[in-house]
């Protein structure tokens, strides 16, 4: 599975307002209840225990949020263009703006890989961040993500 083919104009989010860290994990964990029929104190309990393991910060002010959960039955994902960035405890110190989050069932091992070494690599070019802070819309940032992947 693509990168660009989990995200839609309905899981992607522009210029979110948010405070911290948990209020992001806790807002994620909210809109993936919505769409699923798993409860949002799971979700929310699954990101923040993995975030316990070790930032998902990654740098460049990108973090990849991600959970594995046992009832979910295919992979779900959402991205956030954030308006102001947040701590996020990255290896580089810099704060987070863009926040590529993915739930995917417990059994999808090889998938989970796959997907984070391919978020690794689009958002470790600065030039394919730099073109999403900037970009306009949402079309246009599902654009620039599925060019980056090419």
């Amino acid at each position: 599975m693509t990168v660009s083919a989990l995200l839609s104009p309905q899981t992607i989010f522009l210029d979110t307002e948010i405070s911290s860290k948990k209020k992001l994990l806790q807002l994620i964990a909210n809109i993936v209840a919505d769409r699923t029929q798993l409860s949002e104190s799971s979700i929310y309990s699954n990101l923040l225990s993995r975030e316990r393991l070790g930032s998902t910060g990654l740098g460049q002010g990108f973090a990849v949020p991600h959970a594995r959960l046992n009832d979910l039955d295919k992979t779900m994902a959402c991205f956030f263009r954030l308006k102001e960035a947040v701590n996020f405890e990255a290896p580089d110190n810099r704060p987070v703006d863009l926040v590529f989050t993915i739930i995917i069932p417990e059994e999808a091992t090889e998938e989970h890989l796959l997907i984070l070494s391919s978020l690794a690599s689009i958002f470790s070019r600065e030039e394919i961040c730099d073109a999403i802070r900037n970009a306009a819309n949402k079309d246009e940032i599902a654009q620039i993500i599925q060019s980056a992947e090419q």
